[in-house]
């Protein structure tokens, strides 16, 4: 979990701004793209850099009925949180390794998914030692080639393994569920071939008895795209704080979206340099005149990709900056061009650009990488500002 977050009106280093406001008004453009199944709210690693405890109270006082969350330690922490969440929400974890706190989880109503048999085994052992049916959901490897039961022998005697347990009574199988490898990317084979197997892997299960509350296999790019991946259940992640899942199906504005997080920065020092100065570490970056140059506190010990040294934007006095060179644990330096803003000026790595900063789609086209990584990479030595709570 994030640190404390920061009072809004702190003189801070560096922040992360979150609109909480926008996280809301996102979760109810998902939801209209899906009027007819429920949302589940994912706020896996820290809900993606922003805070999970309030992301995930806002995105349920948006009309979220689920939680969802990669490890079990997350979603323990969410329920151990006073995140003033209605007893009715569902939180669900997926990533499991053997000796995990299954009886944890049990004991907290968690939804656990189960994709091996190794897993079954455990989680009727701790259901048992528990002394209470645990909540499971099977999942199925449609085509993603990650976790999750494949179809034909292993997913019959998954489905067998789960009816015998629910005959006895230590479990209760909630949910079918599925993961596209590739529903960003509009038209790609593999997403036709995944919903039919998915298809095909709920009806066997359905076929031999199973009445599961939920079946899903939407992320953000099918929640936002594929109708008919919505079933029971869509899971937006990334699309929920604002960010498109790729360029290739529309910005954010396109599906009436807001990036929620802003990342700025105070400026420690502003000075004037002559032309022929090296600037940071190896000199990659060498002033071709005389100038002024802004010093930003923030680096890659912060999040900020080291990968984005001498391409990085920053916002700084109304105008776009270029990251000038290496960018360092701590810190990095932007050629100014001669204007003079005072130390403590501001400067936006991202936001929503609404006042033409930089967003962080253009930080991963920087740093050659997925906007997911930028946002979710900033640090816990990043304080968090809450703002439209």
């Amino acid at each position: 979990m994030s640190e404390t977050p920061a009072r809004p009106d702190a003189v801070l280093r560096a922040r992360a701004e979150i609109d909480l406001a926008a996280l809301r008004a996102n979760v109810r453009a998902l939801r209209e793209r899906a009027p007819g199944a429920a949302l589940m709210a994912v706020v896996k690693a820290d809900a993606y850099g922003h805070g999970a405890v309030p992301c995930a109270r806002a995105a349920v006082e948006a009309g979220a009925t689920w939680l969802g969350t990669a490890t079990p330690q997350e979603a323990l922490a969410l329920r151990a949180a006073d995140a003033g969440l209605p007893d009715d929400v569902r939180v669900m974890c997926w990533l499991w390794t053997p000796g995990g706190p299954w009886r944890e989880a049990v004991e907290a109503r968690l939804d656990v998914s189960v994709g091996a048999m190794w897993a079954m085994a455990e989680v009727v052992a701790a259901a048992r030692a528990a002394g209470m049916p645990a909540r499971v959901q099977l999942k199925a490897d449609t085509g993603l080639g990650r976790g999750g039961c494949q179809p034909g022998a292993d997913w019959e005697e998954l489905v067998a393994a789960a009816l015998r347990a629910e005959g006895e009574g230590v479990l209760r199988v909630t949910g079918l569920w599925s993961h596209f490898a590739c529903a960003d990317e509009p038209g790609h084979p593999s997403i036709a071939a995944q919903l039919t197997r998915f298809r095909e892997m709920t009806a066997y299960a359905e076929g031999r008895g199973l009445r599961p509350e939920v079946r899903h296999i939407a992320n953000s790019p099918a929640t936002l795209t594929l109708p008919d991946a919505h079933f029971d259940l869509v899971r937006p992640g990334i699309a929920m704080y604002g960010v498109s899942p790729s360029p290739e199906i529309g910005t954010p504005a396109d599906f009436g979206l807001r990036p929620v997080m802003t990342l700025a920065a105070s400026l420690a020092l502003v000075k004037q340099v002559p032309g022929g100065h090296g600037v940071s570490y190896g000199h990659h970056y060498t002033t071709p005149g005389a100038t002024t140059l802004g010093l930003v506190p923030l680096g890659y010990a912060d999040g900020v990709p080291r990968h984005a040294s001498s391409t990085g934007p920053v916002l700084v006095d109304g105008k776009w900056r270029t990251v000038a060179g290496r960018i360092a644990m701590d810190q990095f330096v932007v050629d100014l061009g001669g204007d003079r803003p005072g130390p403590g000026a501001e400067a936006v790595l991202f936001g929503p650009g609404d006042r033409g900063e930089p967003t962080a789609e253009d930080w991963a086209q920087a740093a050659g990488t997925i906007a997911y990584e930028i946002v979710t990479r900033i640090g816990s030595r990043v304080p968090r500002v809450y703002v439209n709570e």
